[in-house]
């Protein structure tokens, strides 16, 4: 089927209906966080992403885009700067795991049999796996049985190819990136209205000890609570991360459902 809208919920539900059930329709949920990024970008930069690439998807592969999770689980400090910051504002794990599985259970309710759950906060990670294993376990329990989900983050699709070419100086490493050169350019080539790079703080990476400590030790994470610095970041940069890990992600998906 044929839409105008990527969006459900700019349907009627008539449309709606007609589109997802038979099962045909795949659903993307976009899912992030309200996490601070620096003194350079917003709070909904984990947010913005992954609709954006659940959009570009949804064209290429029939799908339709389902409202994003805007609030996501605990900034950990060693991948987001700390949940302690201004502006981050998190769900407990309980939370964020009962809520999806019941928006997972309402998809299927409406005859939808293909999800994907499009991920921008890394830290969401292991409680959509949670929530997914609860809703499959009680959608079962209903008689359903034929639902397939799939579960990935948009920046898993960054080959070793794109990191030498993204990163000519040295990749810091995935877990040093927040608010870095990987997310600044993905917003310097979707929503440059939003990025302001005369205010990012350029710094070396932040290092941290293997452990942890709570309650968290604030010096710690640098002052502008990005954990790598945002200075190498380019609009070229990013369209080079929205070519790769859009096409990864379509392949991904249409090896998956067919």
């Amino acid at each position: 089927m044929q839409f105008n809208t990527a969006f459900a919920s700019e349907l009627t539900w008539p449309d709606y209906d007609a589109a997802v059930r038979d099962g045909t329709t795949p659903i993307l949920i976009p899912i992030g966080a309200m996490e601070q990024h620096g003194h350079h970008m917003p709070l909904h930069v984990d947010v913005l992403l992954p609709t954006e690439f659940a959009r570009r998807v949804a064209a290429q592969i029939g799908a339709l885009v389902a409202p994003p999770f805007t609030y996501g689980y605990k900034s950990h400090q060693k991948s987001g700067g700390g949940n302690h910051l201004p502006g981050t504002t998190s769900l407990d794990g309980a939370t964020l795991v009962a809520a999806l599985k019941d928006v997972v259970k309402e998809f299927a309710r409406h005859g939808v049999r293909k999800i994907c759950l499009v991920n921008g906060h890394f830290e969401n990670s292991w409680f959509i796996v949670e929530a997914i294993d609860l809703a499959l376990r009680e959608l079962r329990w209903d008689g359903v049985t034929d639902l397939k989900v799939v579960v990935l983050s948009y920046w898993d699709f960054v080959h070793k190819e794109a990191i030498c070419e993204l990163y000519p100086g040295g990749f810091p490493g995935w877990d040093v990136e927040h608010g870095g050169v990987l997310e600044t350019s993905l917003m310097l080539a979707l929503h440059p209205q939003f990025v302001h790079l005369d205010r990012a703080v350029d710094h070396p990476p932040a290092t941290f000890p293997p452990y942890d400590v709570y309650p968290v030790k604030r010096e710690w994470t640098p002052a502008p609570g990005t954990l790598s610095s945002p200075r190498e970041a380019s609009v070229e940069k990013g369209h080079i991360l929205l070519d790769v890990c859009t096409r990864g992600i379509i392949d991904a998906l249409r090896g998956e459902f067919g």
